[in-house]
This record gives C-alpha cells, structure tokens and sequence, in this order.
C-alpha cells in the first residue's frame, strides 16, 4: 500500500507545496526551520487541516481531494504522537492507551488487554496504573507512541517527539523507538529539528524551505551533499557556490577554493570546519589551500570550539582547546586558514 501526498495548501503570504510518496514500512522525516511549512504537512496529513488543492491517497483510500472529497481526522486510520505527548492527565497510562480503541468501538476489557500489550512491548508494564504526572519524560513518550499504535493506524504521525526529553533520556528513548519503527509496517512521517533524529530514525529526507521542497534523499545523501545553507547548518558543513575550471572553483563570496574532483560550470563545494587548520603565520605545507581570515567569533560546539572567520572565502572552524590556547584566540585577531585538497567535495549546483 502506498501513500500519495500532494499537498497544497494556501493561506495569507505562505503557500505549502510538497509532494511525498512513500512505500509501506518506510520513515520520512520532514525538516526545515521555523515557518517552513512541517506542521501544516502534519495538520492536512492527519485531517485537522484541509488541502486547499492536491490530494492524499492511501493504497484505494482517498482522504483528501478539494473539493470533492475531505475524510474527517476521525475517520482516518492516523496515530499522531505530539511533542508534549497530550496525556489524559486523570486516566491511568493503560486508559490512555485504550482510549483510542474505546473511540473506535472497541469494548473496554478488549481495549484494555490490547492496551496492556503494547505498554508491555514498550516496557512499561509496571507502569499500568500510573498517571502521567507520575511518569518520567521518557515513560510519557512511550505512553504516547503505544496509544498511537495500539490502533494499528496505517500511517503514524511524529511531531517532535523527543524534544521535550534532556539530553540522557533522549538518547535511550531514541533508540526505543527506531526500534518500534523498524517493526512497524505502515508509514511514518516525522517532523523534527534535530538532525540526529532524522539521521538515526528516518529512510529518506525532505528538506523544506519557505513551503517548497529544496532537497530530498537518504540521510546519507543528504549529509554528503546539501544544497542550502539551512542543510549545511544543519549537518555542520561549510558550504560555498562557485564556478569550477578543472580542480579550481571560483567561490560566489571571494577567493578560490582547489580539491581532487575535476568539474565544470556552476558547482557547490562543502567540507566540514574539522577540515580547516588555523595558524598564526602563513603554513608551509602540503595543503593547496591557504588564505587570511579574520576572527568574528567563536563558541563552545560539543568538545570543541567552533570558530567564526571572515576572509575570502569566509568559513566556519572546529578547534581544540589546547589550539584555542595556543593562538590566544579573540575576536579580531588574524589568522591563515588552510584546509587539504582532499578535504574538499565538489559536485554540481
């Protein structure tokens, strides 16, 4: 059974168009900043919004095709897990997960032996009886994601839903549920920030800028070679436009950047800022790029210090403490950054 989206949507200055197409048991993840249009996808997916144009079908179904035919959220076979999980704080965690099956008709013992099993798969069968305020983040996530599929929905909705968790329980809670995914054979679309989240839990990946699809593939892909400045953050690439002549690029922004790859015409080039070595005087060495910049500033970035530098071109920079240390490092100072031939992927705009 396949799901086709074509999703149109229009209101006062924004516009969604996105297309997705997604095989049973695949995991899309749907990214983007602020405003780019996920939870309107999520909103006319699940029904709580109606397209304005486009259609969505499921397999023979079809839910949503203006203005001939809208199925109500109720009616869809949908499972939606939402980043504050939206518990029925005075049911007990098995009555949250029934409630679905009871408002699909499901007779209360039935619905609460299938309620207890899925708590049971999500390990929280000693947790039946608790309320949510009891729970733990973690806990209420996994109350969540059993309520979604204790219905066996044909297609499961995810709407940031590790957000709300710190940063040790996420990580646990994460791997819970690439688990439950990889046994789940309907389709899933997952709305997230985080691009470890896509990374981990999704197959493929839809950028989304401004309404509109700017790149789409498996995270691999994605990683490798981003197209926009927002993917580039996101993966944590330095990433430039620019004309190549043979192994030399001309960068949009200033200055010349030299790898390995032969090409032509209009190119990206992107290396990550771990690729890119600072020095106090001009390097000699074996690195064929080499160039002044100048320090606007800099910021803890994991265990290192990520360093930003104007030149031609301008560039991010992952250092070492002992490095930041060593070039007594503060805003204004001058550097030379080099970076490897090597270090540099060029493939076309």
């Amino acid at each position: 059974m396949t799901l086709h989206a074509q999703l149109r949507f229009d209101r006062p200055q924004f516009r969604l168009d996105l297309s997705i197409t997604s095989a049973s048991g695949e995991v899309i993840a749907l990214l983007g900043p602020n405003g780019a249009g996920k939870t309107t996808a999520l909103r006319t997916l699940s029904g709580l919004t109606p397209l304005t144009g486009g259609e969505i079908t499921l397999g023979d179904a079809v839910w949503d095709a203006p203005p001939a035919v809208f199925v109500p959220a109720e009616r869809r076979e949908v499972g939606v897990v939402f980043q504050d999980y939206l518990l029925f704080q005075h049911l007990s965690a098995v009555e949250n997960v029934a409630f679905g099956l009871r408002a699909r008709g499901m007779r209360r013992a039935a619905a609460r032996a299938r309620a207890s099993t899925w708590l049971d798969r999500v390990g929280l069968h000693d947790h039946a009886k608790s309320t949510p305020r009891s729970l733990s983040g973690g806990q209420a996530q996994r109350v969540a994601l059993a309520r979604a599929l204790a219905t066996e929905p044909q297609l499961l909705l995810l709407d940031e839903p590790l957000a709300a968790l710190d940063a040790s329980t996420r990580m646990q809670v994460r791997a819970d549920l690439a688990r439950h995914l990889r046994d789940y054979a309907g389709h899933t679309v997952l709305v997230t920030h985080d691009p470890l989240d896509a990374m981990v839990l999704a197959d493929r990946l839809i950028i989304l800028e401004d309404g509109a699809i700017v790149q789409e593939g498996t995270p691999v892909e994605i990683a490798r070679r981003p197209r926009s400045d927002y993917v580039a953050n996101l993966v944590g690439l330095n990433l430039f436009r620019g004309t190549a002549d043979g192994a030399v690029v001309a960068i949009d922004s200033g200055g010349t950047l030299t790898g390995t790859e032969p090409a032509a015409g209009r190119v990206f080039v992107a290396f990550p800022p771990t690729a890119v070595g600072l020095h106090l005087e001009q390097p000699a060495g074996s690195a064929r790029n080499v160039w002044p910049v100048t320090v606007v500033g800099f910021e803890q970035h994991g265990n290192t210090t990520r360093v930003q530098l104007d030149g031609a071109p301008p560039v991010l920079a992952d250092i070492t403490p002992a490095a930041v240390a060593d070039l007594r490092l503060q805003p204004g100072l001058r550097l030379w950054a080099a970076v490897k031939a090597t270090e540099i992927h060029t493939y076309p705009a």
